[in-house]
């Protein structure tokens, strides 16, 4: 079976986060605390109610969190971009998981507030072939308070170091991104596991995910 082991996916970010130049990781780390101190995401917490939403895939198809609840529980990641290595790295690891969570009646579903075109070229590139979409105007990360607006510090980091401007890669070209979060929500719509984190070099394991739904059975 195409399954990662369960802890595969912490020691890949945390070997790419590893090889971060000294000087940019404190810069980081700073933005992170920045970010967390803000209390600007929070995410939503365990024990309430997911915001329904319906959003376009990789194809322009509508999708709606309704649909999937009914059909069983559902795995809820939000991602920054295709352009981001970390959560690319999340991508394929939840794709690598995916029958793991297939098999205990579970839907997967990551947003980003990239362009379905974008959506559509990492769908390609990574092999997924779980749901992938669009939130334009980011009212459903905003929904599930994972919204923040990049500091001043980290954009320009982004700008004059990554060389990377983020309002380029987001559709409504701003310079709001959600915060990375992963959100295990139960058939009636409740959240029963979430991780929620400024800083994007961690994320919820596939492991985590797959026991959280065990424990909805």
């Amino acid at each position: 079976m195409n399954t990662l082991p369960s802890s595969e996916l912490t020691r890949q970010l945390s070997e790419y986060a590893a090889q971060i130049p000294a000087p940019v990781a404190e810069r980081l780390a700073a933005a992170f605390a920045e970010i967390a101190a803000s209390g600007a995401a929070p995410g939503l917490a365990v024990g309430e109610q997911a915001p329904l939403f319906s959003l376009p895939d990789a194809t322009g198809q509508m999708v709606s969190l309704a649909a999937r609840l009914a059909q069983g529980p559902v795995v809820l990641s939000f991602y920054r971009g295709e352009w981001c290595p970390f959560c690319n790295l999340e991508l394929r690891a939840l794709q690598a998981a995916l029958p793991q969570i297939t098999e205990r009646g579970a839907a997967l579903i990551a947003i980003s507030p990239q362009s379905p075109d974008h959506s559509l070229s990492v769908t390609e590139k990574a092999g997924l072939t779980f749901d992938v979409l669009s939130d334009a105007g980011q009212e459903v990360i905003a929904a599930y308070r994972v919204q923040f607006t990049v500091p001043a510090d980290l954009k320009d980091l982004h700008l004059n170091v990554f060389g990377n401007d983020l309002s380029a890669h987001a559709a409504d070209g701003s310079w709001d991104l959600p915060i990375p979060a992963t959100f295990v929500i139960d058939q009636g719509g409740i959240i029963r596991a979430r991780h929620v984190s400024a800083d994007y070099t961690t994320r919820m394991d596939p492991a985590g995910i797959v026991a959280a739904l065990d424990e909805l059975t």
